[in-house]
């Protein structure tokens, strides 16, 4: 395997209020446990046999500085009570030699079960496209559930989400992202 595909994964979140728009997104970082890392946002590929670890072992494995891949959802805004939400799905083939997707997904006025629910539903609606599943995002959840049972090919799917109500002033952001690990 190549020294340049990553082992692990974990998923984290955060939220953070501030007068600054920047601020906010980096008290977001601080609440993530991810502000300390340079990081470089890629897409939507989870790597064959990548294994989902805890959120405290991953950040164990960070180093200041380190160039730190992950693929993010961000959502901010400074309009009053306005809901935001940011989303990271994933999708985990059964077959560990194939690879799995990562979607993200930001809103307003979304709820975090909803948005978290769209964030997964869009990442098992590319591995079932890949797989040569027929998949209607559009059905009803319990019907999806049966199409991954019968098939034998999805083996889970998860959501990160962090939801917030932006404040009376200033700027919220929401972040949500899945972090590689080396």
């Amino acid at each position: 395997m190549n020294a340049y595909v990553p082992k692990m994964i974990f998923f984290t979140k955060g939220v953070g209020n501030h007068k600054e728009e920047l601020h906010s997104f980096e008290l977001a970082l601080r609440e993530a446990g991810i502000e300390k890392c340079n990081l470089v946002l890629v897409s939507s590929i989870l790597p064959p046999g990548c294994k989902v670890i805890s959120r405290e072992r991953g950040l164990r494995e960070l180093w200041p500085g380190a160039i730190t891949y992950c693929v993010m959802s961000r959502c901010c805004s400074n309009e009053p009570r306005r809901l935001l939400a940011a989303s990271v799905g994933c999708a985990i083939p059964a077959d560990k030699t194939t690879y799995g997707y990562i979607s993200e997904h930001h809103s307003f006025g979304q709820t975090e079960r909803q948005a978290g629910e769209y964030a997964e539903d869009l990442a098992a609606a590319m591995l079932a496209s890949t797989l040569g599943i027929d998949f209607n995002i559009d059905e009803s959840w319990d019907e999806k559930k049966e199409i991954f049972k019968i098939s034998g090919k999805i083996v889970s799917t998860r959501n990160t989400t962090q939801s917030s109500i932006v404040k009376k002033t200033g700027y919220t952001t929401v972040l949500a992202a899945a972090v590689f690990v080396f």
